[in-house]
């Protein structure tokens, strides 16, 4: 018998097979990190100086901000945030970090303040159905509730023109 296989060899096989795909199974499991924003450098962003660094001092040390305030150029916001999610959940955010650094009239460093996730908002929305102000009205009011209205003697409309 020089082609005898040993006796261990099929139930090996199975265990790796099985092993494979468990493993293949619990890798959809696997947690995603996602990350936005600026990449925080904390050497650098402690660089900045309230009286000592003007705008360009600033671009030139952390590059173009995030985003510039809305209505006025003397905040820049740089903005780093990093979110986990398993599988197809929503992500969540782990950590946040929000630099503001205003500026004066003649492009200098005012402040720098630094907020992190105590600003982060949870909105949770009230179900399928969103609450408006107004009349309440049911599925038939909708459908039949027009019947009538449009046309009728009295109103204006194509069937309610009596004139001469």
């Amino acid at each position: 018998m020089p082609n005898a296989k040993p006796a261990f060899a099929a139930p090996r096989l199975r265990l790796v097979a099985a092993g494979l795909i468990v493993a293949l199974a619990a890798s959809g499991c696997t947690q995603l990190r996602g990350r936005q924003g600026y990449v925080v450098d904390p050497t650098l962003t402690q660089a900045i100086t309230p009286g000592v660094d003007n705008r360009e001092s600033v671009e030139k040390t952390l590059g173009h901000p995030t985003f510039v305030s809305q209505f006025s150029d003397k905040e820049y916001y740089y903005l780093s945030r990093e979110t986990r999610q398993l599988a197809f959940a929503k992500p969540r955010p782990v950590s946040q970090r929000v630099m503001r650094i205003r500026f004066d009239a003649q492009g200098n460093v005012v402040a720098v303040d630094n907020t992190g996730l105590d600003l982060v908002s949870r909105i949770s929305p009230e179900g399928d159905k969103t609450p408006t102000l107004g009349r309440d009205r049911s599925f038939f009011d909708d459908i039949f509730g027009n019947i009538g209205a449009v046309g009728a003697p009295g109103m204006s409309g194509a069937g309610g023109n009596t004139g001469p």
